[in-house]
């Protein structure tokens, strides 16, 4: 049996070393290495890094469309899923389901939906903007095209996309980034999901339009009672709109705290390192940024150790390169892996 009985206060969904990885012609690529971190519901929780960390194929894993047939799954990702009539029910270990099957089918959209990075590519180009919004809402739930339509319409003016019943008939090409990314944003919520991963939501959007879609996600978020992942680099983005932040590095969640202790106290030189690196007001004139050292190793040519340690100025010589620090607890809901703190549980090089 995939599903489990389990207490009503847990988590909506919770991720137990979460491993991803796939055999491809230039090598094995570990794109999430032991990731744990959960999501209450109701809650926003920021997951942050640079470009090759793992966060965007985080979320692939969690929908089970993380890519080829060659890829292999580990730990566990436990989902709540609600009852028929709205109340939280079993919890399903989503690694376990088949990528194809029936139960998955029946949660991406429904249950968990997904804002892309880009809609451009997201949305099929031969097909209006409402024809797959509609055909989203059929596949979950049994109504005509005319009263489909009447919803997709409706959902639409929620996002505030103008002329609501002439653009329904756009198609992608038609449609200016922000009104996509409107679009897109419709399509992930028509069905009442209780998670949304949203993955760099605003990114190639002007500030203005920024602001109005983090905005638009808060609203719709009280709204309906979803909790979302905020998938982003942008530190901005998470102080607007997070209450707990998960910090990756190379698959590893290094990091993971309340946003204000990570803002206020931030303890992994990682993390440190990314908060200098951010522009500040009432900085003087000339001041230099302070961008992080180096760049994210190749998936290929994984660092030996702790991933951070040829970059990170604290690291310690036959420590940081040997063994990668486990989990240490600063405080209740703040853990750090760093062995400035602790060993935690250490993983030797042979034992990853």
């Amino acid at each position: 049996m995939q599903n489990q009985t389990v207490p009503s206060d847990s988590p909506l969904l919770e991720l137990r070393d979460l491993r991803t990885g796939f055999a491809l012609r230039e090598g094995y690529v570990k794109a999430v290495d032991g990731a744990s971190f959960s999501v209450a519901r109701g809650e926003t929780i920021g997951v942050v890094g640079e470009s090759g960390c793992g966060k965007s194929i985080t979320a692939r894993t969690i929908l089970r469309i993380a890519g080829t047939n060659d890829s292999e799954l580990g730990g566990e990702a436990l989902f709540r899923r609600r009852t028929r009539d709205g109340r939280p029910g079993e919890v399903v270990d989503l690694l376990k389901l088949a990528p194809n099957g029936r139960e998955i089918r029946s949660i991406r959209g429904a249950e968990i939906a997904m804002i892309f990075q880009e809609p451009m590519t997201a949305f099929s180009p031969v097909h209006t903007i409402g024809n797959q919004i509609i055909e989203a809402i059929q596949l979950h739930h049994p109504v005509s095209k005319d009263e489909a339509r009447a919803t997709a319409i409706d959902m639409l003016r929620r996002v505030e996309m103008s002329n609501a019943e002439r653009r329904i008939d756009a198609y992608p090409h038609q449609l200016s980034g922000g009104m996509r990314q409107r679009a897109m944003i419709a399509m992930a919520l028509v069905c009442r999901p209780q998670l949304l991963l949203a993955d760099e939501p605003t990114t190639a959007l002007d500030v203005t339009t920024q602001a109005q879609i983090l905005a638009l996600i808060r609203q719709l978020k009280a709204e309906l009672g979803m909790s979302v992942m905020m998938i982003t680099h942008d530190l901005g983005v998470v102080a607007e709109t997070a209450q707990n932040v998960a910090v990756m590095y190379l698959g590893k969640v290094v990091e993971y705290a309340d946003v204000r202790a990570l803002f206020h106290d931030p303890k992994h030189p990682y993390t440190q390192a990314l908060l200098a690196s951010i522009p500040k007001l009432g900085r003087e004139a000339g001041a230099r940024l302070h961008p992080v050292k180096g760049m994210v190793p190749s998936p290929f040519n994984r660092p030996r150790g702790c991933p951070f340690n040829t970059r990170c100025p604290k690291a310690m010589p036959g420590v940081c390169d040997v063994d990668m620090p486990g989990p240490t607890t600063i405080k209740p809901g703040h853990t750090v892996s760093c062995f400035l703190y602790g060993a935690g549980d250490t993983r030797t090089e042979a034992a990853q």
